[in-house]
């Protein structure tokens, strides 16, 4: 069976990608189609999917999963375990016009464990926190706390989950979650409390 990859320094790159950054982590995979600039910091074990494009002043951590049809703006600051659905859409300019560039793009922060339902539109400039899930379709414009459950247009709160990714139902500030990890609400803020139990 004919690779479907070349393998450089530990990086898969299919040879239909245009790959110009050599600062890319060791396990990640560029499938076909994907062209990323000579800026781009990429960490270990992504899977980039096909028609992808990604900027120059864009940072990705580790295990960072994003799927067909999504583009990676400057300004763009994406953490670990991250999961970008397919055809979801950034921005980085509030005021934007044709051969208008500004100074600097604005940036846009994916914490660690997000998630991004397909099609969902983000507005540049704010911060999605830690393990929040944005459902398909979504329209971001604000910043969304920790373990939040968003979606609609504009996106709202509808509940909180876990970082297993199941909807967390609270009691008296608490909530404990069937794969073992317990939250707690403060302030109208998610914490964990304890990690698996197993």
């Amino acid at each position: 069976m004919k690779k479907m990859y070349t393998e450089i320094d530990g990086v898969y790159i299919h040879p239909k990608a245009i790959v110009e950054s050599n600062k890319i982590g060791k396990g990640t995979r560029i499938w076909a189609f994907v062209h990323i600039l000579p800026g781009a910091v990429i960490g270990e074990n992504c899977n980039i999917c096909d028609y992808t494009f990604i900027e120059n002043d864009v940072i990705i951590g580790n295990n960072v999963t994003i799927k067909s049809g999504v583009q990676i703006w400057d300004g763009l600051r994406i953490k670990d375990n991250v999961f970008i659905g397919p055809n979801v859409t950034f921005t980085n300019d509030l005021y934007p016009r044709s051969k208008v560039y500004p100074k600097e793009f604005i940036k846009t922060y994916l914490e660690e464990g997000v998630s991004i339902g397909a099609n969902a539109t983000i507005i540049c400039g704010i911060t999605i926190g830690k393990w929040a899930m944005i459902g398909a379709g979504s329209v971001v414009t604000k910043n969304i706390p920790d373990y939040a459950l968003v979606f609609g247009n504009p996106a709202k709160i509808k509940g909180y989950v876990c970082r297993c990714g199941k909807k967390l139902k609270f009691k008296d500030s608490k909530a404990e979650c069937e794969c073992g990890k317990i939250y707690e609400m403060r302030d109208n803020k998610v914490f964990i409390v304890t990690n698996d139990k197993n």
